[in-house]
């Protein structure tokens, strides 16, 4: 999925994450806290889901409110994932400069002999949870009239609209 942020000044930021879940509660990723994403969640909890089936010519935008998963729910991802990611999360700063390919490579190399194949979960490193407060459902006609429908939590409901393409 598409996840769009802001940082404190306001300035959009948007990238391809994995979603882990999907429930009542929201829709959930995993990332690290100190990647350009964890630090505009830090300053602004807002963030904007796309999902895009560009042949099915349907998409579903999603805005609302994030928080971080428990800490029990981020160990539980954490820990089933391949040794390989969990050695990643630890030898990669998302985000930050790095001076070459060598260094990141090394780095791997360094956390897996220091950890082996039982790597622990980092603190910079745990979920997000989007619970939504906007979901607007996409299909695409070829005679651009293409069909909308919106929702918005108003308290506890959900208002449902048709929009204008």
């Amino acid at each position: 999925m598409t996840l769009a942020t802001a940082d404190q000044a306001g300035n959009p930021s948007a990238r391809i994450v994995l979603l882990k879940g999907a429930d009542q509660n929201g829709f959930t990723f995993f990332t690290n806290y100190e990647s350009q994403k964890g630090k505009d969640l830090a300053v602004r909890p807002h963030a904007a889901l796309l999902f895009h089936w560009h042949e099915l010519e349907r998409q579903i935008r999603i805005k609302g409110m994030v928080g971080r998963v428990s800490s029990t729910e981020s160990d539980e991802y954490f820990h089933f994932r391949p040794a390989a990611s969990r050695i990643g999360v630890w030898a990669s700063h998302q985000s930050s400069e790095i001076p070459n390919r060598e260094f990141l490579e090394e780095a791997e190399k360094r956390f897996a002999a220091d950890f082996g194949v039982a790597p622990p979960k980092p603190e910079h490193w745990g979920g997000y949870r989007l619970h939504p407060t906007e979901i607007e459902f996409w299909q695409g006609r070829p005679s651009r009239l293409h069909d909308r429908i919106h929702y918005q939590l108003e308290g506890s409901n959900w208002r449902i609209a048709r929009l204008a393409p």
